[in-house]
């Protein structure tokens, strides 16, 4: 069987490191973590934290990061799950070879992120994504709005696995603590709450009192957001 090739693209300060636990826990699926991130920060020039690990150890050539994710899934098995910022996705990068993936997209109130994040960074928004894969594939592809996913983490992966025409495991729900093989070498920086997690965490409301300093950004982006939550799983 053709396998499936999941990519799942997400924001910051978002539950898309919970959600790669989840599929690497099923047992059946391969994970990566945001492997566009070497090429984005050698690009760009932006300084990250652990900007310099982050470089030599990833793929800072995006053709080949492209022809890697579009090949031979690790360990030969049936899914793979890879991990995208939105962000990460630059302009100069070529979209033909996103046809080769199954798209998810994981979104969350722009103003929540804002508040988490107080910083914005130059990116290719979500929604410019979604039109590509809309429009080249004919569907409207899965998006998880992942304030209502945290309300119901079984019947949202219910949902998205029926989708995706998979079967759903209660696996997905819970896993062991701590790092893994397959965590990005930025995993110190930012996954200290994913790494003593062993599930979801329950959802709890988020502060969304934007400073009137950025509500321009808010302002720029909630029509995108909004757009994609109207069509959000349900």
């Amino acid at each position: 069987m053709k396998p499936l090739r999941i990519a799942m693209w997400s924001g910051p300060r978002n539950i898309s490191t919970a959600m790669m636990r989840a599929w690497e826990n099923r047992g059946d699926s391969a994970v990566i973590d945001e492997p566009l991130y070497a090429h984005y920060l050698a690009h760009t020039g932006l300084q990250h934290p652990g900007r310099d690990a982050i470089i030599a150890a990833g793929e800072t050539d995006w053709r080949k990061v492209a022809a890697r994710l579009t090949g031979p899934v690790p360990e030969g098995k049936p899914i793979w799950f890879q991990k995208h910022m939105t962000h990460h996705l630059l302009p100069h990068i070529a979209r033909d070879w996103l046809d080769g993936l199954t798209h998810v997209f994981l979104i969350r109130d722009p103003r929540a992120v804002l508040v988490s994040y107080i910083k914005s960074r130059p990116q290719v928004t979500a929604e410019e994504i979604f039109q590509y894969v809309r429009n080249r594939g004919g569907g409207i592809p899965p998006v998880i709005d992942a304030g209502e996913f945290l309300k119901a983490p079984e019947q949202q992966l219910r949902s998205l696995c029926a989708n995706l025409g998979i079967d759903f495991t209660p696996r997905m729900l819970k896993w062991p603590a701590g790092p893994r093989s397959n965590d990005g070498v930025w995993a110190s920086h930012w996954y200290d709450a994913v790494l003593r997690s062993t599930g979801f965490e329950p959802y709890r409301a988020r502060d969304t009192q934007v400073p009137a300093e950025h509500q321009d950004v808010i302002d720029s982006v909630m029509p995108a957001f909004e757009q994609l939550y109207a069509l959000r799983l349900q």
